[in-house]
């Protein structure tokens, strides 16, 4: 009895250390890992795969886990067996358990599979990792979860969404049926689902000061198939001429990625973008101010910016429409060719760009400035020249890409981790602050995180390394006196060093530049919660019909802030337009709320959904846009719009025009080239 009650001791005893210390336990045929309310990550031991079920429904089955070293691609596959370790973690997201598969085999490196996972929350997070202690290992390719089998709906009953990169090049994103495509590849997040049901898997990297990540969704022979890795690189979406950099190291790990299902999609895509503000903290100073307004010189007077036209559209916004702000706040910002009033360029005269700036705070108002603090303008000049702020020539620090170097929108990449760059970023900033500036719109971002066969840092080898180096020293040398607006920049890696990113590429007036911004706000909207705020870019009044105007407005106001553009230094119907419209109430209490409208559908290919809709406090908005060219008729039923039933009228926001709605059904007639935005009320 003694001997057993021993026995029966030291295995408790082992046991215990095990959990305690995370010794690792010989992984059985079947590993069941729990997960929020009701998910669970299924481990099959036989086949070395990941299958997932959430609410009793199996979402996807038979991933495995991959990575190139060396040149040669190794998976789970390569290993007979794996063992478990477990250990309780407390982080940002909350108290959790890690649980980590390790697969270990004579003259194989060490694989390591891990599963953050937390009660609180319907999604887990994975990351693989591999070790070698005893040789150097290289690769640009890792994926945690490779070709897994999307079980949850039938691939003809699916959507998937190519996420672009970034904004450059006027990119659009594009809501694909899963059975009409051999396969769509979207960058840094992926998601699948059904717009009817709106259920939906959303899976994506969680960090991007490393790696370039991508999702594939791929339909093979009516399968619906996934893969999520890091090491992406495309021409026409990352912009790069050259493979992703390599890690090199005894030990290499994957971003961490996000993995949830979703009973509607847009809920996940909306958990993503805060899971990853949670993840990837912002290295940017906290706004704590209200929602900028204000104007973007680039809208009309692009440029032809001077002292004198800028100056009076300060006047304009002092005197004539002296509402339009959100905290009595609005900025007069000069886009590119400011330097229209530095006498000598770059190392010359600063003073009448301060005496602007010193004018628009006269006027109650905040002033604004624009650069492209990693790319050189002027490369065709030559190699020579010198940057400003050191001895240094552009030459020295162009990124380059084998024999050549990183050319894109006419202007060559110069490398974020030169001293030069960083001197010549140290020196611009300095002189806009010695000016009073109180906000900076940078552009051309994409530029600083171009892959390069070599920087200058040999620590860095990576675009995305090369992109936190550089994006850290701006923030740094702005020092927190200025509100950051990034245009065109990358998606998810921005969010750290900006307060304000523009959510598509240029656009002014038209419908259809209307329709092009709200592409991306439909499939996009989400990253208002990755940032401050998102930003529809300068709107324009001039040259085109009231309703264009209005759809033009309304898409700004549904994006989250509102930037205007117009010639306000004379007359015009674009002045009226401003005087009537921009001081409503209503509107900028939509604005000042600062956040992204949802989109009601999510099947409209590279166009967009004609309706959006939000809900702020106890009041629901909706706004309507009819981007044909003639009159539409609208029947859209409250359920679907996530309204309970009853007793309701919309009251337009721009006439405070009531509409009834009849039987739980907005019916509405919409002219061509128009849009409505309306609070809907009880009566």
């Amino acid at each position: 009895m003694k001997q057993h009650f021993l026995s029966v001791r030291k295995l408790f005893l082992s046991l215990l250390l095990m959990v305690i210390f995370c010794v690792p336990i010989v992984a059985q045929k079947n590993i069941k890992i729990d997960f929020g309310k009701n998910g669970s990550i299924l481990y099959d031991g036989k086949q070395k795969t990941i299958s997932v079920i959430q609410s009793g429904k199996n979402i996807f089955t038979n991933a495995k886990a991959s990575i190139k070293v060396n040149g040669k691609t190794i998976s789970t596959d390569d290993y007979t067996t794996a063992s478990l370790e477990k250990e309780p973690i407390t982080d940002d997201l909350g108290k959790g358990i890690k649980y980590t598969l390790v697969y270990k085999k004579n003259n194989l490196p060490t694989l390591k599979q891990s599963f953050y996972t937390y009660k609180q929350h319907s999604y887990f997070i994975t990351q693989l990792e591999i070790q070698n202690e005893g040789e150097q290992m290289a690769t640009n390719y890792i994926s945690p979860l490779d070709l897994g089998q999307i079980t949850f709906d039938k691939t003809e009953n699916l959507q998937t969404v190519f996420v672009p990169y970034d904004n450059d090049a006027f990119i659009s994103y594009n809501s694909k049926k899963l059975d009409t495509i051999s396969d769509n590849t979207s960058s840094e997040v992926g998601v699948l689902f059904n717009n009817t049901s709106r259920n939906g898997f959303v899976i994506g990297s969680l960090e991007h000061t490393v790696w370039k990540s991508a999702v594939k969704s791929i339909n093979k022979n009516k399968e619906s198939l996934f893969s999520a890795w890091a090491g992406y690189s495309e021409k026409e979406i990352t912009r790069d001429s050259i493979a992703h950099g390599m890690l090199k190291g005894n030990k290499i790990a994957s971003p961490k990625f996000f993995v949830g299902y979703y009973s509607d999609w847009r809920n996940g895509m909306e958990e993503y973008a805060k899971t990853n503000r949670i993840i990837e903290k912002p290295y940017v100073f906290e706004w704590n101010k209200p929602t900028p307004v204000g104007w973007n010189s680039w809208g009309v007077l692009m440029e032809k910016i001077n002292y004198e036209n800028t100056t009076k559209v300060a006047d304009f916004f002092a005197n004539s429409i002296p509402q339009f702000r959100v905290g009595n706040t609005a900025y007069i910002d000069l886009d590119s060719f400011w330097d229209n009033m530095v006498k000598g360029g770059f190392t010359g005269d600063f003073s009448k760009l301060k005496e602007f700036a010193d004018y628009c705070k006269s006027k109650g108002l905040e002033p604004g400035a624009y650069w492209a603090p990693f790319t050189d303008w002027g490369w065709k000049g030559g190699p020579n020249r010198k940057a400003e702020g050191s001895d240094y020539t552009f030459g020295e620090m162009w990124t380059k890409t084998g024999n050549t170097y990183f050319d894109f929108d006419g202007a060559r990449a110069i490398d974020p981790t030169h001293p030069g760059t960083q001197k010549r970023v140290d020196y611009v900033i300095n002189k806009l602050k010695a000016c009073g500036f109180k906000m900076i719109k940078i552009d051309f971002l994409g530029h600083a995180a171009a892959e390069s066969t070599s920087f200058y840092d040999k620590n860095v080898t990576t675009g995305m390394q090369a992109y936190k180096v550089g994006m850290e020293h701006l923030v740094n040398a702005l020092d927190g006196q200025m509100l950051i607006y990034a245009a065109i920049s990358p998606n998810m890696a921005t969010s750290r060093y900006a307060h304000v990113r523009r959510i598509a590429c240029d656009a002014w007036k038209t419908i259809e530049h209307t329709q092009y911004t709200l592409n991306s706000v439909n499939y996009g909207w989400w990253q208002t919660y990755s940032y401050d705020y998102i930003d529809a870019d300068h709107v324009v009044f001039a040259d085109v019909t009231e309703e264009e105007n209005r759809a033009r407005l309304i898409s700004a106001v549904i994006t989250g802030t509102l930037i205007t553009g117009d010639d306000y230094s004379k007359e015009g119907i674009w002045s009226v337009r401003a005087k009537e419209w921009l001081q409503n109430k209503e509107l900028l209490k939509i604005v000042a709320n600062g956040v992204a409208f949802r989109p009601l559908e999510g099947n409209t290919g590279k166009l967009t959904t004609e309706v959006f809709e939000q809900k702020i406090g106890n009041d629901w908005y909706i706004s309507i846009l009819n981007f044909g060219k003639t009159n539409k008729n609208y029947a859209l039923p409250l359920e679907r719009l996530g309204v309970k039933n009853g007793n309701y009228k919309l009251q337009d926001v721009f006439t405070a025009e009531n509409v009834e709605v009849k039987n739980n059904t907005i019916n509405l007639n919409l002219g061509a080239k128009d849009a409505r935005l309306f609070k809907i009320v009880n009566r």
